[in-house]
C-alpha cells in the first residue's frame, strides 16, 4: 500500500493506515492544505472539483468538499467528469482553482487529489511545495458557522467543453460526417464511456459501439492505454469492420487508437498525427517531452518549424510550450495540449482533430499510421524499495555512457545515433521507469533489457 506526496498532488491506494495510505485524514489533510494555499490571497474563493468514475471517487469528493467549505470556499461540483473538462471549468466559471479526482492511469485500488491554479493549469512546483509544508505543519484555520462555504452541483461543463472543440476551425464536422466512421469506444468502465460517445454524437458519428462504457469505475482491463491491455477492442474493431477503435484512461486526458485491422496506431503517434493535422493549418513550435517519439521531431521538420523537448510532466510541457509559443505540444503517452483550447491534456480534442485529420486523408487507419516515420518505444519499469538510491543510480548510468549523448533535465536521457534510452522516477508511483526507441520492436526491446540487465546488476 502507498502514498505519494509530490509538488502536483497527493496519490495513493485507499484503506490502511493514516500517512503510509490515502485514508480519509490524509484526504483532509491534504485538501485543507490546498485551501489554505488558496486562501492566502484574501478574497472570497470558489474551487471546481470533478471525479472519475473510481469506487472510492463518491467518498473522496465528500470529504475534499466539506473540507474546503469549512475553510469558508465555496465548491462547484461537477460530480462525474474529466480532467480537462475540469480545467476547463475553472476559467470558464472564474474560479480560484479546481481538485481533479483520479489517479488516471493507476488501478481502481488506487486514488489520488490533482491540484490546479486559476488559470485551470497544474499548479507550479513552488506552489506545491508550499501546499506540502502547510499540510506537515497542519497550518489550518477553519471558518465559523456564519463562514462555511456553500457547494453547487452542476453538470453541464462538458456542453460547454464540447462546444468550444466544434468552434475550432480545425475541427471539420462536416466532413467527419461525410467519412460515416464507424467507431467502437473503450471507455475503461470510466467517464470516457460517458462523454467520448457524447462528443462522436455532436460529430456527426452515429455508428458507435461501446465497450466498458458504463461508468462502474471497476475497469475490466489495466486502465493504461497500452496494447497489451487492449485485446478486447482490437478484437471488436475487426469483428465488426470498424474504421478504428478510440481509447481513453480513466480522466480522459490520454487518447490511442486501433485501426480497421485491429493493429495498434500507438498513443506515441496519437500526438505525431495530431501535430501533423494542425501544422499543416496554422505552422509553429512543436513541445513534446523527454520521454516521447523522434516522430515528431520528424514531423516539425516537415514543416520547417522548431521542436523543443520539455522534462517529463504536464506542467513541465506546458511551460515550454509557452516559452516557445508553441501551436501544439504533449506527451508520448496519448496526451494533446493544444494551446487554442486550453493548456492541458484533452482527449476530447484529440478525438476531434484526430478524426478531421483521418476524414480529410481519405485513408484508412492503418495507412495513415504508416505514412509517418517508423520507431518503436519500449516501456518498461523496476520497482523501487525503500534501500535503493535512485539519485545515485541514475548518476552512476550518466558516467556509464559518459562518451555518448546524455541529457540530465529529468532522469537521464542517452541519444545514440539512431535509438535512445532514458531513465527516470516516476512522479505517480515507486518505479523507475526506463524508455527505450529505436526503428524497430526487436531493437528497442534489446536496448532496454540491456539497460535493465545493466541497473539490476548494480541494485
Amino acid at each position: 500500500m502507498t502514498l505519494i506526496k509530490s509538488i502536483s498532488g497527493i496519490r495513493g491506494t485507499i484503506g490502511g493506515k493514516v500517512g503510509n495510505n490515502l485514508t480519509p485524514i490524509d484526504i483532509t489533510r491534504f485538501a485543507a492544505a490546498y485551501g489554505t494555499w488558496l486562501k492566502s490571497s484574501n478574497e472570497k474563493l470558489k474551487v471546481i472539483i470533478g471525479r472519475d468514475a473510481r469506487v472510492s471517487g463518491p467518498m473522496v469528493q465528500a470529504l475534499v468538499s466539506q473540507t474546503l467549505r469549512g475553510l469558508g470556499i465555496d465548491v462547484v461540483d461537477l460530480g462525474l467528469s474529466t480532467t480537462p473538462t475540469v480545467e476547463m471549468a475553472v476559467t470558464h466559471l472564474e474560479a480560484s482553482g479546481g481538485i481533479i479526482i483520479t489517479a488516471s492511469h493507476n488501478p481502481a485500488q488506487w486514488n489520488a487529489l490533482k491540484l490546479l491554479n486559476n488559470k485551470g493549469e497544474f499548479i507550479s512546483g513552488d506552489d506545491g511545495e508550499s501546499i506540502l509544508k502547510i499540510a506537515e505543519n497542519e497550518s489550518f484555520d477553519f471558518s465559523e458557522i456564519d463562514d462555511l462555504g456553500q457547494i453547487v452541483e452542476i453538470d453541464d461543463e462538458i456542453d460547454y467543453h464540447i462546444e468550444k472543440i466544434l468552434e475550432m476551425p480545425e475541427v471539420d464536422v462536416k466532413a467527419i460526417r461525410k467519412a460515416d466512421f464507424k467507431v467502437v469506444v473503450d471507455g475503461v468502465d470510466s467517464s470516457g464511456g460517458i462523454f467520448i460517445p457524447k462528443l462522436l454524437n455532436s460529430l456527426g458519428v452515429s455508428n458507435l459501439i461501446c465497450l466498458f462504457c458504463e461508468p462502474t469505475g471497476r475497469f475490466s482491463h489495466n486502465p493504461e492505454p497500452l496494447p497489451e491491455n487492449l485485446e478486447a477492442i482490437s478484437e471488436i474493431v475487426t469483428e465488426n469492420n470498424a474504421d478504428l477503435g478510440i481509447v481513453v484512461d480513466p480522466d480522459v486526458d490520454r487518447l490511442a487508437f486501433v485501426c480497421e485491422d485491429g493493429t495498434f496506431f500507438g498513443e506515441e503517434y496519437t500526438l505525431v498525427a495530431v501535430a501533423d493535422y494542425m501544422l499543416d493549418k496554422n505552422a509553429g513550435p512543436v513541445v513534446s517531452n523527454l520521454s516521447s517519439t523522434r516522430a515528431l521531431h520528424d514531423i516539425a521538420d516537415k514543416y520547417g518549424v522548431s521542436y523543443k523537448a520539455s522534462a517529463v510532466g504536464e506542467v513541465n510541457v506546458v511551460n515550454t510550450m509557452k516559452e516557445t509559443h508553441a501551436v501544439i505540444g504533449g506527451e508520448g503517452n496519448g496526451g494533446v495540449i493544444v494551446p487554442a483550447l486550453h493548456y492541458g491534456r484533452d482527449a476530447l480534442v484529440g478525438v476531434a482533430l484526430f478524426l478531421s485529420h483521418l476524414a480529410h486523408s481519405g485513408m484508412k487507419m492503418s495507412s495513415l499510421r504508416d505514412s509517418y516515420p517508423s520507431y518503436y518505444i519500449s516501456k518498461n519499469k523496476i520497482q523501487l524499495t525503500p534501500e535503493i538510491n535512485v539519485d545515485k543510480l541514475l548518476e552512476k548510468f550518466a558516467t556509464h555512457f559518459a562518451t555518448e549523448k546524455v541529457n540530465t533535465l529529468d532522469g537521464v536521457k542517452v541519444d545514440f545515433a539512431d535509438r535512445w534510452v532514458h531513465l527516470r522516477k516516476s512522479n505517480t508511483e515507486p518505479i523507475i521507469r526506463i524508455y527505450a526507441e529505436a526503428t524497430d520492436k526487436e531493437k528497442a526491446d534489446a536496448l532496454a533489457q540491456s539497460v535493465i540487465s545493466l541497473i539490476e546488476s548494480w541494485i
